[in-house]
């Protein structure tokens, strides 16, 4: 059998500082690893894990497999910034990204913008204002059990939305699995392609999305077709989805996309438990191993509901915010959320406990 191996950065801090030593600048010096583990799976069993800190790492590398080098590289990976037209999101911080759902029925703000122009106008001024960095712009639910959406409907909904927003200056990513549409988009003013198939959906959006040259983010789920939740078994989830991810990152750049522009979302809701859920949270850190950066989509989903005594969506803020600080502890570079305020103003606090300038970490060392 093939065995497989995985390098995760198992203990992560604010500074270079730790017990063992200078630490590993991981995500462009947004987080920094001082102790990994080392994973082999045979089978999709994992069958070893062997500790060390940075120096015992270096020292065996050259007598560790060829991947565990190569993902050594990609954590130590500089992300390039995502270019918006006149627009650069630099992605050696974390970056929110503010929702604009223009649909009837997503999970928590269904309808409230859909037919509304100046509802929706509104609401994305106020993000841009907050500090979003950009506007995800969505014509289709996603949530389970939501109903497929015809072509026209989604280009009615998001065009005018995405035509304003480029009125406006803003940067903008469109929210979509079907090619037509990212092709409206863009050609109205968007910048950035968020597919939640990554690229599988319809076999032309791999192909349009290279043509272009726009940056993607690929995001894992389990199913295929209209039901993205569907065929969800996992031998370990985690790895799973990073083999998942790593595949269609590859399948992206053998399609002509540029590596600096693949962003990769591990798609926490999508086809997994609370359990699941959980589980790749707390090892998002492993998942810059493939070397690109991460988007975390984890605002008002339904675990923080579940981990809260069944909370409606619209009141999850303070587990959304507590999933987004887990985000930016792991060194998570783009965060998707509903409340752009509440959101910027955890990653200013955030940013400020890791400003040398502000805090005296020999003191922590």
């Amino acid at each position: 059998m093939i065995i497989t191996y995985y390098l995760h950065p198992i203990a992560l801090a604010a500074s270079p500082q730790s017990e063992e030593g200078d630490a590993l600048r991981l995500a462009g010096g947004l987080v920094y690893a001082s102790r990994f583990a080392v994973i082999a799976r045979e089978g999709g069993r994992v069958t070893s894990r062997i500790r060390y800190t940075l120096s015992e790492l270096r020292a065996a590398l050259a007598d560790l497999p060829a991947a565990v080098c190569h993902q050594f590289e990609n954590l130590q990976r500089i992300p390039a910034a995502l270019q918006c037209g006149t627009r650069t999101i630099r992605l050696d911080q974390p970056q929110v990204m503010g929702i604009l759902n223009m649909t009837p029925d997503s999970m928590s703000d269904g309808g409230q913008f859909l037919d509304k122009p100046d509802a929706a106008n509104e609401h994305a001024s106020a993000m841009l204002e907050a500090g979003a960095a950009l506007i995800d712009v969505g014509g289709e639910s996603t949530r389970p059990g939501a109903a497929a959406v015809w072509e026209g409907d989604e280009l009615k909904r998001v065009i005018p939305a995405v035509e304003r927003l480029a009125g406006a200056g803003a940067a903008i990513s469109i929210d979509t699995r079907r090619p037509a549409v990212m092709e409206a988009a863009l050609a109205a003013g968007a910048h950035v392609i968020n597919d939640v198939s990554a690229l599988r959906h319809d076999p032309r959006s791999m192909a349009f999305a290279a043509g272009t040259g726009a940056p993607v983010v690929l995001m894992h789920a389990p199913g295929e077709g209209d039901d993205l939740h569907g065929n969800a078994a996992y031998g370990d989830v985690v790895l799973d989805v990073f083999d998942w991810l790593g595949a269609r990152r590859d399948a992206a750049v053998a399609a002509g996309i540029a590596r600096d522009r693949i962003v990769l979302d591990p798609g926490i809701g999508f086809g997994k438990s609370v359990a699941e859920n959980l589980a790749l949270i707390n090892a998002l850190p492993l998942f810059h191993a493939l070397g690109q950066p991460l988007l975390l989509g984890a605002s008002r989903k339904r675990m923080i509901g579940a981990l809260s005594n069944e909370a409606p969506a619209h009141q999850r803020l303070g587990g959304s915010l507590a999933l987004a600080l887990k985000g930016m502890d792991a060194g998570v570079q783009l965060l998707r959320v509903h409340d752009v305020p509440e959101t910027v103003q955890a990653v200013r606090v955030w940013r400020g406990l890791r400003d040398a300038a502000l805090t005296d970490f020999s003191q922590l060392a």
